[in-house]
C-alpha cells in the first residue's frame, strides 16, 4: 500500500507493511548515505529500505526510498522515465565528466554561438547509444569502475542503448549552460554532456545535476533527510505497536 507520503503531518504510516517515500537527496551524500541514516532512524528495529535509482554523491534531488515489503517493487520503480535539470561547463574535460575530478584538457569557445548549442541537442535526441563514464558505479568482476579507475586502471566500457525524450537547453551563459533531460533508465547524464562537448568540437563536463521527476514523482513532493529521520523517529516515540515482522529481520 503506498500512502500520500508528501504529505508530512499524515500519521498513519505502516512502514513494515511497505511504505514508498520521495526524499531531496543532499548535495555530496551518496544515495547509500540516505538508505543508512533511514535505516538508523527505525534502530532497534531491522526494517528492510532500499533506494530506487543511484544518485551520484554531487547530484541532488529526488530519491526514491521504499521501505518493508515495498522493497520488492524497487526494480519496477527504477525501471520508470525520469527528468533532470543540470548545468555543463564547456571549454574543459574532466576523467569523471563532472567536477569530482580536475579537468585533463582544455579548448577555445570563443567559436561557440548560442544557435549551435540548441542545434546539437537534435543529434542526442530519441535512441542513442553511449558510454558511461569510467567513474561509475558499474561492476566489472564484482568491482566498482571507479575503484578501477581511480587506481588508473584502464577499464572496458561498454555501449548502452538509452532513450533520451526530451533535451532543451534553458540558459546559456558561456561557458555555463543549463539544460533539461527525460530519459529512461540507464542513462548518464554526464556521458551525454561529455558527448555534447565532443559534437561541438569542444569539450563539456557537467557541474550540476538535480533529479526532478521519476515516474509519476516529483521532487516537489519530497521530504528532506533529517526531517523524515525525526518524523519517524516521532513515529516510533509515539506509537508502540510499530512491529517488525519475523519475515522483514
Amino acid at each position: 500500500m503506498i500512502l500520500d507520503v508528501q504529505h508530512p503531518k499524515k500519521k498513519e504510516f505502516d512502514f513494515a507493511a511497505g511504505e514508498l517515500l520521495l526524499v531531496n537527496k543532499p548535495y555530496e551524500w551518496t544515495s547509500f548515505d540516505v538508505v543508512g541514516k533511514l535505516r538508523n532512524a527505525f534502530k532497534p528495529l531491522k526494517l528492510k529500505v532500499g533506494h530506487a535509482g543511484t544518485l551520484d554523491p554531487l547530484a541532488t534531488g529526488l530519491l526514491i526510498i521504499c521501505t518493508g515489503k515495498m522493497t520488492k517493487q524497487i526494480d519496477t520503480f527504477q525501471a520508470e522515465e525520469k527528468e533532470y535539470t543540470g548545468t555543463m561547463i564547456l571549454g574543459a574535460t574532466t576523467p569523471s565528466y563532472d567536477m569530482e575530478t580536475e579537468p585533463d584538457a582544455t579548448f577555445d569557445i570563443s567559436y561557440i554561438t548560442d544557435k549551435q548549442i540548441k542545434a546539437t541537442c537534435a543529434q542526442f535526441t530519441g535512441d542513442i547509444q553511449q558510454y558511461p563514464p569510467a567513474h561509475s558505479a558499474i561492476k566489472i568482476d564484482g568491482e566498482r569502475l571507479y575503484e578501477k579507475a581511480r587506481r588508473g586502471e584502464d577499464v572496458e566500457l561498454r555501449l548502452r542503448n538509452v532513450t533520451i525524450s526530451e533535451f532543451e537547453i534553458t540558459r546559456i551563459e558561456l561557458p555555463e549552460v543549463d539544460f533539461r533531460v527525460v530519459c529512461s533508465k540507464g542513462t548518464y547524464i554526464r556521458s551525454l554532456v561529455h558527448d555534447f562537448g565532443k559534437a561541438l568540437n569542444n569539450g563539456a563536463y557537467l557541474s550540476k545535476l538535480r533529479r526532478t521527476r521519476s515516474g509519476n514523482y516529483h521532487v516537489a513532493d519530497a521530504w528532506e533527510v533529517m526531517d523524515l529521520f525525526n518524523f519517524i523517529k516521532e513515529q516510533k516515540a509515539t506509537k508502540s505497536d510499530i512491529e517488525i515482522p519475523t519475515s522483514e529481520i
